[in-house]
């Protein structure tokens, strides 16, 4: 009986706070009639207070109440109806968070959680989601996971189609716990599952190094808080020692903060348009490089797939002020923009709430972006967790191309 008085609560509270993300009033207020039901129904606006919506929650409620079997998860309930009303806008890249997703998803750009060293990315068609990097000396390279590693399960629990950050944060926990991760692998009949220890995972969003003839290789993995000083100090200490040319890698950087992104254009490019973007009412939001510092060298981005979001941003801006030649292959394709709002409770949602642009008026949503020089990676080195510099044929290429600049 307890569990259904919870279960009964869960409901109301459920509805309550429906009712106010959609700008509302109280379920059960007389303020709503039948007549602006029926013309908000006319006009496509959104409606959860209705009459009909109210009477429907409560036949469901009372069938459950009396003919459920079993126990009831209040919590579970509660949390249902609201990740039903974001699944209904059939949006991939629109979620709910609970309290603990939410909390998870702000430590994982703060610089440094328990984990086990990898990145991973999802296709939104499919909702598969795949291993892309894995960190040197990391837990995950230990136990034996590898890049083009398609994860199945987390914790025996299914993950393909779930949301990638809340399968993140089922990665995530205690520092010393085992978690199994089950993997599809290319070559291999059946899934394989390892048991991968959490620890302290020190996130370096940002590699560099000078290669032969005085190019400079900055390696980017991520748009995080951190990276932007990360990418600084690091172009510095290549200037200082007396580059050329420059190499920037985003390969397999599936975004993070536009913020990020947009503060290191602004180092590279001339004065003007980084990137805009446009909300459901045409509100325009434009970022802008200043006239203080630009980058005036021979400059190659390499790109394939899996650089999405901000990194085509990145690569967008890049391309359309001509400043570097874009080499690898066609990228990912997301040309819109998501933002978290908390609610009251410490939970969240995500949203979908303008699409972007490139200086040129480019929208890439769907398609990607194009590289200058098309470089398919040599198979033979595309599950390596480090590929060496001489069998990397996208970088080789990019070096051709420098030197002969």
């Amino acid at each position: 009986m307890e569990n259904k008085k919870q279960f009964i609560k869960g409901f109301a509270v459920g509805i309550l706070v429906t009712v106010l993300l959609a700008g509302g009033i109280f379920a059960g207020s007389n303020a709503l009639t039948k007549a602006s039901d029926e013309k908000k129904a006319e006009s496509g606006e959104l409606n959860l207070t209705s009459s009909q919506v109210e009477d429907k929650i409560t036949e469901i409620e009372t069938l459950v109440q009396n003919y459920y079997l079993n126990d009831i998860d209040t919590d579970q309930v509660e949390n249902y109806l609201y990740k039903g009303m974001i699944v209904g806008l059939d949006d991939p890249y629109a979620a709910y968070y609970t309290k603990e997703e939410y909390q998870s998803l702000m430590d994982s750009t703060n610089g440094s959680y328990y984990g086990i060293g990898v990145e991973m990315s999802q296709n939104m068609t499919t909702g598969i989601i795949t291993i892309t990097r894995v960190f040197e000396g990391s837990p995950a390279e230990e136990a034996g996971l590898l890049p083009g590693d398609v994860i199945y399960r987390v914790d025996d629990e299914e993950v393909t189609g779930e949301d990638l950050t809340k399968v993140v944060s089922k990665v995530k926990g205690a520092e010393g716990t085992t978690i199994p991760i089950s993997v599809a692998r290319e070559g291999e009949s059946d899934y394989l599952t390892f048991d991968v220890e959490r620890r302290m995972i020190e996130i370096s969003t940002v590699a560099h190094k000078l290669l032969d003839g005085n190019i400079g290789y900055i390696s980017v993995t991520s748009f995080d808080d951190v990276t932007v000083n990360q990418f600084l100090a690091a172009l510095d200490d290549l200037e200082n020692q007396g580059e050329t040319a420059l190499i920037i890698d985003l390969r397999n950087n599936g975004g993070g903060l536009v913020s990020s992104a947009c503060s290191m254009l602004d180092r590279l490019l001339p004065e003007g348009l980084i990137v805009y973007t446009e909300d459901k009412y045409g509100n325009r939001d434009e970022m802008k490089s200043d006239v203080e510092n630009y980058f005036d060298k021979p400059l190659v981005l390499l790109v394939n797939g899996n650089s999405a979001s901000a990194s085509e941003i990145f690569a967008g801006a890049i391309k359309d002020y001509g400043i570097g030649t874009l080499v690898g292959t066609q990228t990912f394709g997301k040309g819109i923009v998501q933002k978290i709002y908390p609610l009251s409770d410490g939970t969240a949602v995500k949203l979908t709430v303008s699409k972007y642009y490139t200086p040129n008026g480019n929208n890439i949503h769907g398609i990607g972006i194009a590289p200058d020089v098309e470089v398919e990676l040599d198979p033979a080195v595309a599950n390596e967790v480090v590929i060496p510099e001489e069998k990397d044929n996208q970088l080789q290429k990019a070096m051709e191309i420098l030197t002969e600049k």
